[in-house]
């Protein structure tokens, strides 16, 4: 009977050590399991999260995938409204002026920018409110929702040597070639972006279309300020982060709100000293 115990014990032991061994994982198994996931490793996590800034709030909808411009055609409304390279006379300050049968020196200065974001109730302000300049008429072409068909003018007088021709240009994609073609001889511009999340892209778009259209050297030369607008939203991007996105350094930077004013005077004061001191040199 204890012979037969101690077989039943020796049994029971081996079955206990296979049992163990089985849980144990080999060296081999090891090796061929893959590393945790960085969602699986708080360690990968924390040094993920080190690596991007906070999100602004707001959702944001802005990728190069989806700004939609189509480059060749671009450059096609560029070539018909004859938008080239500077020539030399052009970069030289007050070498090759235009003039009107007064002998008055004119100056084209551009707001560019998406659809609704604030072009023409800017200069509709301005219109309004600079008195120290003397302005003709304020021609707007606009749809039944207020929107720029064409383009919003108005002449400003600064001298009696000097005219200001101030446009604003039709920002929906539908309107690209006579957007464009105000383009042509402009001696100064001011882009004007939303500052809504959800406008970005737009933003992005028009800003691409502007560079293709213009060029690499006419960007390079001509007098530019960015205006940053609608600030008074409570979802408006951090100044910083537009900046960025648009890739825009360097350059002026007005945070605006076009329906209060707000930098309003400061930003065109700015866009028409640089662009007198390009072309007049003074």
């Amino acid at each position: 009977m204890s012979v037969f115990r101690r077989l039943i014990g020796r049994r029971k032991r081996s079955d206990e050590k296979k049992s163990i061994e089985d849980k144990t994982p080999s060296a081999a198994s090891i090796e061929d399991t893959p590393p945790p996931t960085p969602e699986e490793s708080p360690r990968d996590t924390r040094a993920e999260t080190r690596e991007f800034s906070p999100k602004p709030e707001g959702s944001i909808v802005a990728s190069n995938a989806e700004l939609r411009i189509d480059r060749e055609q671009t450059l096609s409304l560029a070539k018909d409204a004859k938008i080239a390279k500077h020539s030399t006379a052009e970069i030289v300050p007050g070498k090759l002026l235009k003039r009107d049968d007064q002998g008055r020196v004119h100056i084209k200065i551009v707001f560019y920018g998406p659809s609704l974001s604030g072009k023409t109730t800017a200069l509709r302000w301005l219109f309004a409110n600079v008195r120290s300049l003397s302005k003709g008429r304020l021609v707007e072409i606009a749809d039944e929702l207020g929107r720029t068909t064409f383009f919003d003018f108005v002449p400003v007088t600064a001298s009696e040597r000097m005219v200001f021709d101030i446009f604003t240009v039709a920002g929906q994609r539908r309107h690209a070639r006579s957007r464009i073609s105000v383009l042509r001889d402009s001696d100064g511009l001011i882009f004007m972006a939303d500052s809504r999340p959800e406008m970005m892209n737009e933003n992005l778009a028009s800003l691409e279309e502007l560079r293709i259209a213009l060029g690499t050297d006419r960007l390079a030369n001509m007098p530019i300020v960015i205006a940053l607008n609608k600030r008074d939203l409570p979802n408006a991007l951090p100044v910083e982060y537009i900046v960025e996105m648009l890739d825009v350094e360097g350059h002026p930077i007005f945070p605006t709100i076009a329906t209060q004013g707000k930098n309003l005077l400061r930003m065109f004061q700015r866009v028409l000293r640089d662009a007198l001191v390009f072309k007049v040199g003074i």
